[in-house]
């Protein structure tokens, strides 16, 4: 079982604000995938990888700018914390909490 399965409310502190997600992570067949949402958008993961507590993957974006994300970051129980960087752009802190109401925990 992976350790990022569930559903996380995921904060990104970027230069231009804090942005705040949903993300759902799920697996189907031993296949992980993954979706994030804002009230702008909803936009899948790709290159998504579990190894133990690291978990990578990569997204795009158009709003509040196009971009094309990298994230790493470490599961830790019902927390994760991390960075997604975005090109040469400096790195973004990345944090998040898992929902307690969510089965998949």
């Amino acid at each position: 079982m992976h350790t990022i399965l569930g559903t996380w409310d995921v904060r990104l502190k970027t230069p231009i604000g804090t942005l705040g997600a949903v993300y759902v992570f799920t697996d189907t067949g031993g296949v992980l995938s993954g979706t994030a949402s804002t009230a702008a958008e909803t936009v899948p993961l790709a290159a998504l990888a579990c190894d133990g507590p690291r978990v990578t993957w990569r997204q795009s974006v158009t709003r509040p700018l196009r971009l094309n994300l990298d994230f790493e970051v470490v599961v830790d129980g019902a927390t994760l914390t991390g960075y997604s960087r975005a090109g040469r752009l400096p790195r973004t802190t990345v944090t998040g909490t898992r929902r307690e109401d969510d089965a998949s925990a």
